[in-house]
């Protein structure tokens, strides 16, 4: 069968018919007064006609097809097909591969699509250039990174009748955006669909929820909310009748609207999981942590045991904490909302509304709930960190980073003897010491005492001064924040490398195979090559999204610095350290004008009590970053035992390749140490395809297993287009907005730049010597991006939705830190 109507059944075959012809074909069967009338090139029709000239092209596939000239057999099925259509119809002609519109693969734009086609010889001619373009250079890119088979994909054609369009655009039956299974997202231009798509036009975009219509975006509508509704509600019928979320081409001529095509949405977060039917509740631990990327199968081993009162869930390679049976327990509730609350004021607001769903509440069977309650050994810390407030001796802090290095020598020592499945053990058993000594009372006292006092001066400043947020002025440029230096440690090597051109020019060119041998070649590179050494013995184990301890380290990837690092080269010799003591000197004014303005309105023995706080606050809120400082050294005490132990099975040939192991959990990897069993290449494969795609998509904050994404939102005004966030870091900047995805980018930051990220963590200090300000999508007012900038004396809004998506680099933007929210300029 070359040639098949759109309506039968026989054209409902994917190896027929190709993904959008049997998709189509299901459609014109299911709701026949909703799609064009037309007709289907067959694959058959390919292998018969088109085929052979692939086998025996010379050279460029593509261009042969192209230049086929169809026996006259072929011709008069074409003509024929296309003449029962009517006289000289207008028609769209659309490609349509067999690895096209699937479930897991969408391969949307690949092929060609022709639109207004009139006349049986432009017809023909469209029909060879779409079989043509099954070896576009994209087509085939996209095939072999999708893992198919060349010789196994095939061609069909549709060819349609065109809508005389209104209106035309894209429907997505759960929301592209946020995952959400029961947001219908239209967007709608007037006129062809074609305008949206090529980006001619820009679309007017509504989402449709529960019944209620809301204009998410654009100008003028081209449609009424009724028309809107009418249109959710057939994507709906098409979603039932497909078993999936579909994204689906619609056009509108005035009267009724017409369905074009339906594919599967590709790109939406999974489901979590729910072995009962019951509809559960998830919260993200990513976003809790500062980390959305994915984390590695062996990473999130790692991170489960170490969070053993906590249910955590590995959702689309990300970690979720159950919070179902919290929602109707009242200590699990406050104590959830305790945690949101000083971590994402977003992901509390979504936590919230669930909470107002009181026939959900009540339909909650019993269940273990997760325990966020604090553990006991906060409060011996609370102890000593007021017994070490009394005294307010810095000391203190030298001796907990002696014991912390040798916890960590402990460690290493413990491992490097070890063998085998022993090493999985020793790091099993491991995690409690590691757990414990997080909560070292040296360490993390007296950091909760300045968390504390933050309040307290706050509300001094703002009775004496008059000022809001004074704790920020009194934090720049604290002592001992052993992240904030890393900045100054890679100004170091900046300044070292500065003045000779042959190492300036290594480092702009050396990238991933950068090397300190190859550097110290380089005339004055032996300089550089020991601030290298230096900034890697302290900081070797750092890297972006470090929580996962399958992620390479700065040691493992050096030119992951470099960009940072040339970055700082633009700028003038020694202007970390001006920084510093600019902050020094900003930060001890503060704290005079505050003393002196309590001696005058307290009194002498208040102001003195007040002098001990802001004395205190300085002295040991830099301790913030240590705890995870150390927690990482240990990590990668973990992470060497395990290479060095995988190195030797690949050696032996029990093992293919060294990172196959970051796809296996700490049991799987003890069986493989030990010989127990094979490494399941297979599912290895499988899970590193699978990570590749979860890398893509975005997150949500909270999640319910049946696919509904609650979103949070801010509950105060902001000028007219501005986006809302947290404000962290007072103070209001505009600038260049320098949208910054992976810190490789770090290197087009100029001063005065404006960084526009997903989330900074530790690794991302040194890219803030450069910046005037910091944007961020995730975060709180004590996690690592408000912490620096407090220090470094930046304005910063985090949890700004989607920024990296919404502000384009380059834009002209206003950030103001004392209101939370982002304006962009003309």
């Amino acid at each position: 069968m070359y040639i098949l109507k759109i309506q039968d059944k026989e054209a409902g075959a994917i190896m027929m018919s190709g993904g959008k012809g049997a998709s189509l074909s299901r459609l014109a069967r299911c709701f026949p007064e909703k799609v064009p009338d037309g007709f289907i090139i067959t694959t058959e029709f390919y292998k018969n006609f088109i085929q052979p000239a692939v086998i025996h092209a010379q050279g460029d596939i593509k261009s042969a097809i192209a230049g086929l000239t169809l026996p006259a057999q072929a011709v008069k099925l074409i003509q024929t097909a296309y003449d029962g259509l009517g006289d000289n119809s207008l028609v769209a002609v659309r490609s349509s591969a067999t690895a096209e519109d699937l479930p897991d693969a969408s391969f949307a734009g690949q092929q060609d699509t022709y639109l207004n086609v009139s006349g049986s010889e432009a017809v023909i001619k469209a029909v060879i250039n779409c079989f043509a373009s099954l070896y576009n250079q994209r087509a085939v890119s996209y095939r072999a990174k999708n893992g198919f088979d060349e010789g196994e994909v095939l061609m069909a054609v549709v060819v349609q009748k065109m809508v005389e369009a209104k209106a035309a655009g894209v429907m997505f039956t759960a929301d592209p955006i946020t995952s959400d299974r029961f947001t219908t997202a239209i967007e709608a231009v007037e006129g062809l669909g074609e305008e949206l798509v090529s980006g001619r036009k820009t679309p007017v975009t509504w989402t449709v929820k529960g019944g209620t219509v809301k204009k998410r975006s654009g100008a003028e509508a081209c449609l009424t909310e009724a028309k809107v509704t009418a249109l959710s509600a057939i994507g709906k019928k098409i979603e039932k009748e497909f078993g999936s979320p579909q994204d689906i081409e619609w056009c509108f001529d005035g009267e009724r609207f017409y369905i074009v095509q339906s594919r599967a949405i590709t790109t939406l977060f999974p489901c979590p999981p729910s072995p009962d039917g019951f509809k559960r509740c998830f919260i993200s631990a990513g976003h809790l942590q500062m980390m959305t990327d994915t984390m590695l199968p062996l990473g999130m081993s790692l991170w489960k045991l170490m969070s053993k009162t906590v249910k955590v869930t590995e959702i689309g390679g990300r970690p979720y904490m159950e919070i179902t049976h919290n929602l109707n327990s009242p200590v699990g509730k406050a104590l959830v909302r305790q945690k949101l609350s000083n971590s994402d004021e977003l992901m509390c607001n979504a936590f919230n509304q669930v909470l107002e769903r009181k026939d959900y509440i009540k339909s909650i069977p019993k269940g273990q709930k997760s325990d966020f309650a604090i553990p006991a050994d906060v409060f011996r810390c609370i102890t000593a960190g007021f017994r070490i407030y009394r005294k307010n001796d810095p000391a203190v802090i030298d001796g907990y980073n002696r014991r912390m290095e040798a916890i960590i020598q402990k460690t290493k020592k413990g491992l490097e003897h070890l063998t085998g499945k022993a090493v999985v053990d020793y790091i099993v058993n491991d995690t409690d010491n590691l757990m414990k000594s997080l909560f070292d009372p040296e360490g993390l006292g007296p950091l909760l005492v300045t968390f504390y006092l933050t309040k307290p001066i706050d509300k001094a400043g703002k009775v004496l001064l008059g000022r809001d947020n004074m704790s920020v002025d009194i934090s720049k440029s604290i002592k001992g924040n052993i992240t904030s230096e890393m900045g100054f440690y890679v100004s170091h090597i900046a300044d070292a490398a500065r003045d000779y051109p042959e190492v300036v020019k290594y480092l702009e060119t050396a990238g991933d195979w950068f090397s300190i041998d190859e550097l110290r070649r380089r005339q004055g590179g032996e300089k550089a090559a020991k601030a290298f050494e230096e900034f890697f013995s302290r900081y070797g184990m750092r890297c972006p999204g470090e929580i996962d301890v399958a992620k390479p380290r700065f040691a493992e990837a050096p030119g992951k610095i470099l960009p940072t690092v040339l970055a700082d080269i633009r700028l003038p010799k020694g202007h970390a350290e001006q920084r510093l003591i600019q902050g020094q000197k900003e930060s001890g004014e503060a704290v005079k004008a505050m003393v002196l303005a309590a001696k005058k309105k307290w009194g002498k023995r208040k102001a003195g009590k007040l002098a001990k706080q802001l004395s205190f606050y300085r002295n040991f809120l830099g301790l913030r970053e240590s705890p995870k400082y150390y927690w990482m050294k240990r990590y990668w005490e973990y992470k060497q035992a395990i290479i060095r132990e995988s190195e030797k099975l690949v050696e032996k040939g029990g093992l293919r390749r060294v990172d196959d192991v970051f796809y296996m959990s700490l049991p799987e990897l003890a069986c493989i140490f030990a010989g127990e069993q094979e490494p399941d290449y297979k599912k290895i494969d499988k899970l590193r395809a699978d990570y590749e795609k979860y890398a893509s998509l975005t997150p949500p904050r909270l999640i319910f297993s049946d696919g509904e994404v609650v979103e949070g939102e801010y509950k105060r005004k902001v000028p007219k287009g501005a986006l809302p966030g947290l404000a962290v870091s007072g103070g209001i900047t505009e600038g260049r907005a320098r949208v910054v995805l992976d810190l490789k980018e770090a290197g087009k930051i100029e001063k005065g730049d404006i960084l526009v990220t997903k989330f900074t963590d530790p690794s991302w200090t040194p890219a803030f010597i450069s910046i005037s300000g910091l944007v961020t999508e995730v975060g709180g007012m004590a996690t690592h991006g408000a912490v620096i900038t407090r220090e470094y004396g930046l304005p910063a809004v985090v949890g700004v939705t989607d920024a990296t998506k919404q502000i384009k680099d380059g834009d002209r933007i206003r950030i103001n830190g004392n209101l939370g929210y982002v304006e962009f300029l003309e």
